[in-house]
């Protein structure tokens, strides 16, 4: 299993199974925050979690997701070696810890958090990942976002025009697409996980077609030139988006031809639909046959 992949199991892995602030903060000590450079004034971060993009500028910093709380103090530091500062506002892209754990420290260092609000209800009310069988109580005041959207939002920052849209019932119910017009970046939050079977939080509203939906949206905005940051794994471009389409569409069509006929999640298992696409897709976070039990509700 390559680094990348074993990065993205390792932090998708956190996300759902870390319960204990003790096991969190022991699984964080040595994780290494690693910028990429994607123009003068936005990077990808890349640490355990999903994720992060960061723009910089004299209007202030812009930061989307956060990972977990034990990261919030490298984060920083890795934004100040870039140029930028505490950030003046955090969109989280959905709910899950692993792109929102930051929050509460953010907060009380007077970050505005922004998120859809769906987000905010799911936070400030707490939530379950039925699939994990994981209860997620309820964010602490400060860490639920102050500001919320229902479609659409932009922020005029540093020269640049962010676009914040909503992709509805995708990877859950909340989610949302970043798209930095100006610099031709896209931030797909986990409506993209490159080179990877995608969790689908369908207990919260995800649908297999739905990432597809979302997926078509980013295609119409970009180009063989835009980068595009996933919610999991490496910095991806247009062509890699494609191929995660294709898979997609492929599992939808399979899984929603075997549920029209009448089978359970596990007779759809045992007849290895997807067999195929394990040695490229399955090599992740989520085996092909647990992929399959998770999604099948949401095809």
């Amino acid at each position: 299993m390559s680094f990348a992949r074993k990065n993205v199991l390792n932090a998708v892995a956190g996300a759902i199974l870390l319960t204990t602030p003790l096991g969190v903060h022991a699984a964080m000590d040595d994780v290494k925050i690693k910028a990429t450079k994607l123009t003068d004034g936005i990077h990808m971060l890349a640490g355990k979690g999903g994720n992060i993009g960061v723009l910089t500028g004299p209007d202030g910093t812009f930061m989307i997701d956060d990972q977990f709380a034990p990261l919030t103090g490298k984060i920083l530091a890795a934004i100040k070696e870039i140029g930028g500062e505490i950030p003046r506002f955090v969109l989280n892209t959905h709910y899950h810890h692993d792109h929102t754990g930051g929050n509460e420290n953010l907060g009380n260092k007077g970050v505005t958090i922004v998120s859809h609000d769906n987000v905010r209800k799911k936070l400030a009310e707490g939530a379950t990942i039925k699939a994990f069988n994981k209860v997620i109580p309820p964010a602490a005041k400060v860490a639920v976002p102050v500001i919320t959207f229902g479609e659409e939002m932009t922020f005029h920052l540093n020269g640049e025009t962010v676009h914040v849209f909503h992709s509805a019932n995708a990877h859950t119910d909340g989610d949302s697409i970043i798209h930095f017009r100006k610099a031709n970046i896209i931030h797909a939050g986990d409506t993209f996980f490159n080179g990877f079977f995608p969790f689908i939080d369908v207990g919260a509203g995800g649908t297999v077609k739905g990432v597809i939906a979302a997926v078509d949206k980013m295609l119409a905005l970009a180009d063989g030139n835009t980068k595009i940051i996933p919610g999991h794994g490496p910095l991806a471009d247009k062509a890699q988006l494609i191929a995660y389409r294709e898979m997609l569409v492929t599992a939808q069509t399979r899984l929603s031809s075997l549920k029209s006929s009448g089978k359970s999640a596990a007779d759809a298992v045992a007849t290895k639909p997807l067999a195929d696409m394990e040695v490229q897709w399955g090599d992740g976070f989520l085996p092909t046959d647990k992929w399959i039990k998770i999604v099948y509700d949401g095809v």
